[in-house]
């Protein structure tokens, strides 16, 4: 362990010493030396050194305007190179988020294939099995694009240099090119000028899947397949694609008015132009290297005996993909072109069947080893993407759909849909879904609103079924809400049935999620319409945001099993969709972990999970960290499958049900029911500042007007992540527990931690948070910020921490936090020397902005520096 965070300290040590010899290239000596001294002060104030910290807060203090930004940037990009440190630490000693580990899937497989489950069973998973990581733009991601790129080219430079056989020569060559591109990184701005739109966005997902998950998938797929033959003797199908990816991004607009049937239809044509163009750089390689000529029957004849079967196919598609390369640039500049479908890639089989034909002729004419080369690879990534590279899902809240039939009904005299009760709705959405006549006037002029969600369907209907993926219903909660969105599939002419999918995320929600879809199976038509297959999603940021996470996370539990209940009743496969975030606070937290923790049968080979923000990066940068990344999704859902967890015991039910009683009505105490709390949120974190940086196309809140109730989950997490304070990630929980362990049930809640994975994951969760949270950096905030009369809310707020800290050691009889996870634990303290800078700076010039309407330039963009740093340092912000 030691000699793995040696090797990790010293390429930090490295990549800080290189990034100090570009700063004095470009700025004087003694500012260097103040930065040096600030960072020695401030790791001696982490030793609870006072007077360092006094020092460093003067020096903080008194820095003139002009040394703000470099001092920011400074500190902002080593923690940068600090996170690049390890994310190749991760990839190079085999590290998951919370341990050292060797492939998880030969693991399981081993643990699997002793005599625990049958081989058979096995294979049948593997072959059926169906996770979907579903990527969304989460306004989290503060990367630029050109930087997340020198990022990657600074990985593979600490790579190449780990490698012994390197000559002096080589060494100082990639040593150079190191320091060229952190000198590239220090002068390139941090921050974006503009705001993203959803079509930038969409373009960030496609980069990720460019640079690394096209290479990852084929070299994750040749790894599970050399495991599973070394277990079984068999190969896997070259068809399998046990992951697959979707997109939120252009297809969500759910409260964000930029995202427009028109940017869906930029965004589905750019996905496509982006397959074509990778597939395209694939069919020339490979015109290179299928030179052969001897082919089986099949293939001869197909190319009538040609001396150079393999490149006259190959060579024909290469002018296909070309053709639909061109004529996609067209569509996506906004042109009609007409169209050949003969002369284009238009369906999957087009790619598939000419491929399919070279690989089996090159396998039936004892040529195996080529067949199983860069074509293999061809192969799987087809299988994996598609000629649509992402399956475009799309989102839009449930009233949004209520106010288009209630429009309608008004205008057709039926009277207002809006303000029918459940029962009338149903009857009249199944009246007009099971008739003849359209329901929709030519002649209507339907308002602004309701004509864009009437555009949207109606652009879902031209598409082939292959570029969508599910329609979600956000604030879904009743039958009916599922019913309007299949009418307006219906009265848009759709020719492919569409996965219609409720979104339950509140704590009400949540409860009334079995009885809801109980309710929509025991409608004829509707089981007629989903074919046995039901997905559903549950919501982890709006669930936390509304009751806290300990009370969420229990809601979340028990609608899943109830849900698992209904649908084993109704004869309809479940599939749940699972919408976390990238920290606790939102559902967020070690993916393995969370997937073994979910309920006995919820998972059954299926899953679909969002991936968002910034945690695309951290998971699915580079290649190598994608392929561990998919290798720990596989290994946690054929886990979570063939040995799932535990029921739990009648006990722990009982005392969980305490517990998130007791934790919901501790966290609305605060956050509802405490005057001051929310003008206590404004004034102690950056909340209003974060409104201003130019990070996602989506607007903070829902509604211009809303209090902390219409504050998007993202920008409430991440304002309290920026001041250290943590909040929303365990207020409520921890007083739980104490009550609990109060009432003499500590030792059940150790029994449950060590039996129960759901409770286990739950308290891991919170000592991570715990372990980030910093009192007394939030106290500092409280006395730059926050006016004297409302102290006594951050006092009690820091009291109700310390109990939580309290509770959780008491429960796992540790003497630290995090004991059990020194990986993780040795990650943070890396960090926190040019974090804490960073923090005290951001309070100092919060107050400095506050105070005076007119900051300057360099205050301003020196605030959003220490925002983007703190970020990168908590690594997962919201």
């Amino acid at each position: 362990m030691a000699d793995m965070y040696a090797s990790l300290r010293s390429n930090v040590g490295n990549l800080g010493q290189i990034l100090g010899d570009t700063i004095r290239t470009h700025l004087e000596q003694p500012f260097l030396d103040k930065i040096e001294q600030i960072r020695h002060l401030a790791k001696s104030s982490r030793q609870g050194n006072d007077a360092a910290r006094e020092e460093m807060l003067k020096l903080l203090t008194a820095l003139p305007d002009d040394e703000l930004v470099p001092f920011a940037k400074a500190f902002n990009q080593f923690l940068n190179l600090a996170n690049i440190a390890e994310q190749f630490h991760t990839i190079s000693r085999n590290c998951d988020e919370l341990v050292c580990v060797p492939d998880p899937v030969d693991q399981l497989l081993g643990r699997m294939l002793n005599g625990r489950v049958d081989e058979q069973k096995m294979w049948q998973c593997l072959e059926t099995l169906d996770i979907d990581l579903v990527l969304t733009a989460h306004p989290t991601e503060i990367s630029r694009r050109t930087l997340i790129q020198k990022y990657s080219a600074v990985v593979d430079c600490l790579a190449a240099l780990e490698n012994p056989q390197l000559t002096e020569r080589e060494k100082k060559q990639h040593q150079l090119r190191l320091r060229q591109l952190i000198a590239q990184i220090w002068h390139t701005n941090e921050i974006r000028h503009e705001r993203p739109t959803p079509v930038d966005e969409a373009r960030w997902g496609l980069s990720t899947i460019e640079a690394s998950l096209w290479q990852a998938i084929p070299d994750f797929l040749r790894q599970l397949n050399e495991r599973v033959e070394e277990r079984t003797g068999k190969q896997i199908p070259t068809d399998i694609a046990p992951i697959r990816f979707s997109s939120w991004m252009g297809g969500d607009r759910d409260g964000n008015p930029f995202v427009t049937a028109k940017v869906t239809q930029e965004v589905l044509d750019r996905n496509r132009h982006t397959a074509a163009r990778l597939f395209l750089k694939d069919i020339v390689l490979l015109v290179n290297e299928l030179s052969m000529e001897e082919a089986n029957a099949e293939l001869l004849a197909f190319t009538n005996n040609s001396r150079e079967p393999y490149r006259d196919v190959l060579r024909d598609l290469r002018q296909k993909l070309r053709n639909t390369i061109d004529y996609l640039n067209a569509r996506i500049e906004g042109h009609s072109p007409e169209v050949d479908r003969n002369q284009i890639i238009w369906d999957e089989a087009d790619l598939k069947e000419p491929l399919n034909l070279l690989y089996n002729s090159l396998c039936e004419s004892g040529m195996s080893l080529i067949a199983n080369g860069l074509l293999l690879d061809m192969l799987r990534r087809l299988a994996c993407f598609g000629i649509h590279m992402l399956r475009l899902d799309i989102r839009q809240d449930a009233q949004r759909h209520s106010d288009v039939i209630a429009e309608l009904t008004r205008y057709l005299g039926l009277g207002d849909f809006n303000h029918w009760d459940e029962h009338e709705k149903q009857a009249f959405l199944l009246r007009e879904l099971t008739g003849k006549r359209p329901l929709i006037p030519n002649n209507w002029q339907p308002s602004e609103d309701v004509a864009e969600v009437i555009s949207t369907v109606r652009l879902i209907a031209t598409q082939p079924a292959q570029a969508l993926g599910s329609y979600v219903i956000s604030m879904a909660s009743q039958p009916s809400d599922v019913l309007a969105v299949l009418l307006l599939l219906k009265e848009a002419g759709c020719p492919h049935p569409m996965r219609v999918v409720p979104l339950f995320e509140t704590l009400d929600d949540l409860n009334n999620a079995s009885h809801c879809m109980a309710a929509l199976f025991q409608i004829d038509w509707y089981r007629g319409y989903c074919k046995g297959s039901q997905e559903v999603m549950i919501g982890y940021s709006d669930s936390a945001k509304d009751a806290g996470v300990m009370a969420a996370a229990w809601a979340q539990y028990s609608a899943q099993e109830e849900l698992v209940q209904v649908c084993k009743r109704a004869d309809i496969k479940l599939t749940l969709f699972h919408g976390r975030g990238g920290t606790i606070g939102r559902g967020g937290g070690p993916a393995h972990k969370a997937i073994l923790s979910q309920p006995p049968g919820s998972v059954d080979g299926r899953i679909r999970v969002t991936e968002q923000g910034e945690m695309i990066r951290f998971k699915f940068g580079l290649p190598k960290l994608a392929v561990q990344s998919l290798a720990l999704y596989t290994s946690a859902v054929m886990e979570a499958t063939l040995l799932p967890p535990p029921e739990p015991k009648p006990e722990w039910r009982a005392a969980m049900e305490r517990i998130a009683a007791e934790s919901v009505e501790s966290y609305r105490a605060i956050v509802r029911e405490e005057p001051d709390f929310v003008a206590y949120f404004r004034a102690a974190t950056p909340e209003i500042e974060l409104g201003k940086l130019p990070l996602g196309s989506r607007p903070a809140k829902r509604r211009v007007d809303g209090g902390i109730e219409s504050l998007r989950a993202i920008p409430w997490i991440f304002a309290w992540s920026q001041n250290r304070l943590m909040l929303p990630a365990w207020l409520g929980a921890g007083e739980a527990l104490q009550a609990a362990a109060d009432r003499g049930e500590l030792a059940l809640l150790r029994e449950m931690e060590q039996e129960w994975p759901f409770f286990e994951t739950r308290i891991s969760m919170l000592e991570m948070v715990y372990a980030k949270a910093e009192p007394n950096l939030a106290k500092y905030y409280e006395t730059c910020l926050v006016p004297e009369e409302l102290h006594h809310l951050g006092v009690a707020l820091r009291e109700r921490l310390a109990v939580g800290v309290k509770a959780v050691l008491a429960l796992t009889e540790a003497e630290s936090l995090m004991s059990h996870t020194p990986w993780n634990r040795e990650s943070i303290s890396l960090r926190n020397p040019y974090i804490d800078p960073l923090n005290f700076l951001q309070a100092e010039l919060l107050a400095r902005t506050r105070k005076n309407e007119a900051a300057s330039a360099n205050v301003e963009l020196a605030l959003m520096l220490t925002i983007a740093g703190v970020a990168a340092g908590m690594r997962n912000t919201g």
